[in-house]
């Protein structure tokens, strides 16, 4: 029997290919990065072609670390960066255009036309998002629109779409020599295409925003085999699991129960929580989206508050200003000071996301006396991401009329002590770090693993939670909201950068 489960971890900036054993400890793991192009400001692109070479030399590689053969592998899940957009031709493999990355901005001027009759809620009864740059229907239709021969090639079903995970289901399982077409729950509800209750196209939203249904993938939950792989590294083991790559984080924290709530610390920031069979809609500028659907069962949903940039904004003092060599050193740079010097820095690079979706926002620095250096500015950097959470925790306490008692985090911010003591201070309650951190790629191995039968049930995932470290918050009151409230004067700095062509109709556009 099978002793493993694989997972392909394709994010923002790298992909990853990871092996876990049945306890979901790490048994294998490699990792690539991949180019991020910015043609113009507010474009960011990715090379879909790049990132199918870097799948198959992390699968290669993580193999061959421990001599694995694809018999030893019971299936693989994959998992992805959501809303990153690919359109490619069947016939040939190639894709029409680079990958139109969640964070690019490029169809803002599409999001205030179709806001002018009816805001920029609209759709969120029907879809669950607001009318934002972030989510793929427009990415689609921009592509369509501006690549010479897309439209007619889409219209006749030679051209055809898909977020990366379709991209790389359809790579893996054989591509122009018959790979199979499809996307999850997860996925298909960050498109803008997808209705909530049905969980299929919405024939409407795909009118309106001129996207032939010929084009789309079929959507599928996000446990179930969906078919074989044929690369050779792991040719016919079965592919399993897809889930976007919040979701995953969702699910690899074990967070199965109505009012449960994950906060992945990566490129950006993302805190779902579980809202049960039934979606939620938000008053205060979340969005309402798929938590998982395992096989025929019901699916489950969750609110969620997506935050743009967080590890990103680590990245760009380390590329673009070279304040830092390496990510990593952000911690080091910051504990040169007590605290930030009064500097704040809101990074709203691509527009502010929750709860205030403002395409109209840029990012600032505020605060700045002669006094700050670089270490200040270091400090504000780990602490936007703090605080930026906080205003989402406040937003989903209001929908969701649960209090967060403990927050649950992942992902590559979490190794830094600094800012998870700063968080628990911020929010005032326990911030807990699992033993694997990783929890992306693991939920994504969990999901092909139940498909499987590789794991039983849920209790037998639960089981395999464990806490490492706790932070406790140590902040005197009127020192936490004192930042707090120069962090919502910061924000407001930042507001109306750019013309706003978009008028905000109701709370989901102003903020909790």
């Amino acid at each position: 029997m099978s002793s493993y489960i694989g997972a392909i971890d394709q994010g923002t900036t790298s992909t990853r290919f990871m092996v876990f054993d049945k306890s979901g400890r790490i048994v294998s793991v490699a990792q690539k990065e991949h180019e991020q192009i910015y043609p113009k400001p507010g474009w960011v692109e990715h090379d879909a072609e790049e990132i199918w070479r870097r799948t198959q030399e992390v699968i290669a590689e993580a193999m061959e670390q421990r001599g694995l053969r694809p018999k030893d592998l019971a299936a693989i899940g994959i998992t992805n960066q959501r809303e990153t957009t690919v359109v490619w031709n069947r016939k040939t493999g190639r894709p029409v255009y680079n990958a139109l990355v969640w964070q690019d901005t490029r169809v803002e001027d599409a999001v205030a036309e179709f806001a002018r009759d009816g805001g920029q809620d609209r759709f969120r009864q029907k879809t669950g998002l607001p009318l934002a740059a972030y989510f793929s229907g427009l990415k689609i239709r921009w592509v369509l629109n501006n690549v010479p021969g897309a439209r007619e090639q889409a219209e006749a079903g030679e051209v055809i779409f898909g977020n990366i995970e379709s991209f790389l289901v359809w790579k893996l399982t054989g591509g122009i020599q018959g790979g199979i077409h499809i996307t999850d729950v997860t996925n298909a509800s960050r498109t803008q295409l997808m209705d909530l209750k049905t969980l299929q196209w919405d024939k409407g939203m795909l009118s309106l925003y001129g996207i032939p249904e010929k084009m789309l993938p079929q959507i599928r939950s996000s446990s179930e085999v969906y078919g074989a792989a044929q690369l050779a590294t792991v040719k016919d083991v079965p592919i399993a699991g897809i889930l976007g790559d919040q979701q995953a984080a969702l699910f690899g924290q074990t967070c199965f129960k109505p009012g449960e709530a994950k906060n992945t610390y990566g490129t950006g920031c993302f805190l779902l929580m579980n809202t049960g069979g039934e979606p939620v809609h938000s008053k205060y500028g979340l969005i309402t989206t798929l938590a998982y659907k395992l096989g025929d069962k019901p699916a489950q949903y969750a609110l969620e508050g997506s935050i743009a940039v967080t590890g990103a904004l680590v990245q760009w003092m380390r590329d673009n200003l070279g304040l830092i060599q390496k990510s990593s050193d952000i911690e080091t740079l910051a504990r040169t000071e007590k605290d930030s010097g009064g500097v704040y820095f809101v990074p709203a690079f691509s527009g502010l996301y929750a709860p205030y979706w403002k395409t109209s926002a840029r990012g600032v620095i505020a605060g700045l006396t002669r006094y700050a250096n670089k270490g200040h500015l270091a400090r504000a950097v780990l602490e936007s991401t703090a605080f930026q959470t906080r205003e989402v925790v406040e937003a989903m306490q209001l929908d969701s009329k649960i209090n967060l008692d403990v927050l649950r985090t992942d992902g590559g911010m979490v190794e830094n002590v600094l800012l998870m003591q700063f968080q628990s201070d911020i929010l005032n309650r326990p911030v807990v770090r699992p033993v694997v951190k990783e929890t992306t790629a693991l939920g994504a191995s969990y999901a092909a693993g139940l498909a499987v039968g590789f794991y039983k049930d849920f209790e037998e995932l639960k089981a395999n939670w464990a806490i490492d470290h706790t932070w406790t918050p140590h902040m005197e009151e009127a020192e936490r909201e004192e930042k707090y409230k120069l962090w919502k004067r910061a924000v407001t700095r930042s507001f109306d950068w750019v013309d706003d062509k978009t008028q905000p109709s109701s709370k989901s556009a102003q903020g909790a």
